[in-house]
């Protein structure tokens, strides 16, 4: 299994993300700064980043059902992390509903709404893709 850029494997990111019931609607053009997890050419897993000044926006992370309980997630996470770095952000934002456990063993924290920098409050994930009900996670690179 490799972690590469997304950008050839479009449609597959797509197909997983909308088997998971996670928005595609407003998936960047080309799916910029997106990653994807592929082992012998198929798409296990992907993961996105979107840039908002000097913060990003982790979104659309999930593996296929097949291969999970194998790490892939958790790859997908520090690849962004790292891209995150590498862009001079100081911090990475996530919205969730089922996995605010997982997100607190990799080192977010759950914040409140206010707290969010305006640049990503403005994202579309924030203003009407995900619900209020949500969690606000946070954390600082």
């Amino acid at each position: 299994m490799q972690i590469t850029d997304a950008k050839n494997y479009g449609q597959e990111a797509e197909s997983l993300l909308s088997a998971e019931k996670l928005p595609v609607s407003d998936l960047p053009p080309g799916l910029d700064n997106f990653l994807v997890a592929v082992g012998n050419n198929e798409v296990w897993g992907v993961a996105g980043l979107e840039i908002y000044g000097n913060y990003g926006l982790l979104r659309s992370l999930a593996v296929k059902p097949a291969f999970r309980d194998q790490g892939i997630a958790g790859k997908l996470v520090g690849e962004i992390e790292k891209l995150a770095q590498a862009k001079g952000l100081n911090a990475i934002y996530l919205l969730t509903e089922t996995a605010p456990e997982y997100f607190s063993k990799k080192g977010y924290i759950k914040i409140t709404r206010t707290s969010v920098p305006a640049e990503v409050m403005h994202s579309s994930e924030f203003s009407y893709v995900c619900p209020q009900s949500a969690i606000v996670m946070q954390k600082s690179l």
